[in-house]
Parts: C-alpha cells; structure tokens; sequence
C-alpha cells in the first residue's frame, strides 16, 4: 500500500474536499448558462443540503457519503480526470486499469468530501464578480474565495471545459496549489516507487495535501 501522511487539520481537509468535489461534481449544465452560473448554482445546491443538517449528517457519515455518491453518478466525468492524473503513464494502461483507476479516484474524493464537508465552519463562499473572459470557446475560468470565521480568505480557482454541450470543472488551485497538477505529480512518484506497476499504486492510491501547502500557498 502507498502511504502518504495526511494532516486532518480541518481547515485544509474540508477547503480540499469542496474543492476536490466541484471538479468532480463539474455541474452538468447547458450552454446558456455561463461558467461562473454553473458554479455558483453548484455551491449554492451543495450547501444548501448540508446547512441545517451538519449535527445529523456528523453522526451519519454514510447518508452524506450516499447524497455525494448520487451527485455524482451522472456528472462527473472521472475517465477524464483520471487520465489527467494519469498523465503519461494512461497510455501504456490497460482499459481495465484506466477504469479501476478513474472508480478509485472517485472514490477518494467522495471520502474525502464527506469527512470534511461537516467539520469546517465557513463564514461565507463566494464567487467572484468580473470573471475574466475566456480564452477559448470550450474553456473558461471561475474565481470564487472561501472566508473561514477567522476571516482568512481562501482564492479558488475552478477551470472548466464545454464539451457534450456540458461544462465540467477539470481543475482547481486552492490558495496557489494546483491540485491536477500536484495528484499527478503524486501518481508519477507513486508509478517511480512500485517499478511502473499499475495495479499496486492503483490499489495504493490515497492522494493528499500537506497541511503546510494550502496554508502557505504557492505556484506548481
């Protein structure tokens, strides 16, 4: 198994599975609804199922996992992300393996989602006004910050693609990480470390953030 420390500060946890769940749950959403629509009805849906409910969800772990799990059944395009984090290794994969992968994935950031989703008080989530227009047709970027009740406020930024007359958020950078970038990093040193063999990081695979990153910020 590929062990990889995680610091379940609650802060980092929960910043990292909103925002591990927007680029999975990606909003399906018809093309007259601009980006930044697709991402503020996102959050608005999501937290409305929870606020109220914290306290029960707490003692019900598996009933949030479940609301989760059906968000994401037919939005997420985890092939996509998977090949992502994949990288350069997804083409010597077998189709069998590329699947296993991209249902591990998922289930990695249901897990995560659900853990730190009741445990973070927020103070507000907003996406920002003025978005930056897009550079192509099929691309687009959402700026939204997260303000925790100390009033640090956490930059969000959601990329997002059109395609099948769908927009899907295909990566974030929370507070300056990159997290496509970082969880494929992490799959490429995992990959150097078993020899190139797929199954055993595959079956190992329990990508994390170090607590001191998103507190610090920076580019990757």
């Amino acid at each position: 198994m590929i062990q990889m420390t995680f610091p379940f500060a609650l802060l980092r946890r929960w910043l990292l599975g909103l925002s591990l769940v927007l680029v999975s749950l990606s909003a399906t959403a018809a093309p007259e609804r601009s980006p930044e629509q697709v991402i503020r009805d996102s959050v608005d849906e999501l937290m409305g199922q929870i606020e109220g409910n914290r306290d029960y969800y707490v003692n019900n772990l598996d009933e949030l996992e479940a609301l989760v799990d059906d968000s994401l059944d037919d939005i997420a395009n985890f092939r996509y992300i998977g090949a992502s984090v994949m990288g350069r290794y997804f083409q010597n994969a077998t189709p069998e393996q590329r699947t296993r992968f991209a249902n591990v994935f998922r289930q990695t950031l249901i897990d995560t989602y659900t853990k730190g989703l009741v445990t973070f008080d927020y103070r507000e989530l907003r996406v920002l006004e003025g978005q930056r227009a897009p550079r192509h047709e099929d691309q687009a970027s959402v700026a939204m910050e997260v303000v925790a009740m100390d009033g640090t406020v956490y930059p969000v930024s959601y990329t997002l693609r059109l395609a099948d007359e769908q927009w899907k958020v295909v990566n974030v950078i929370v507070n300056g990480i990159n997290l496509g970038l970082t969880f494929r990093n992490q799959f490429d040193q995992a990959m150097r470390d078993h020899g190139r063999d797929y199954d055993a990081v595959i079956a190992g695979w329990a990508p994390e953030i170090a607590t001191e990153e998103l507190e610090a910020g920076g580019s990757r």
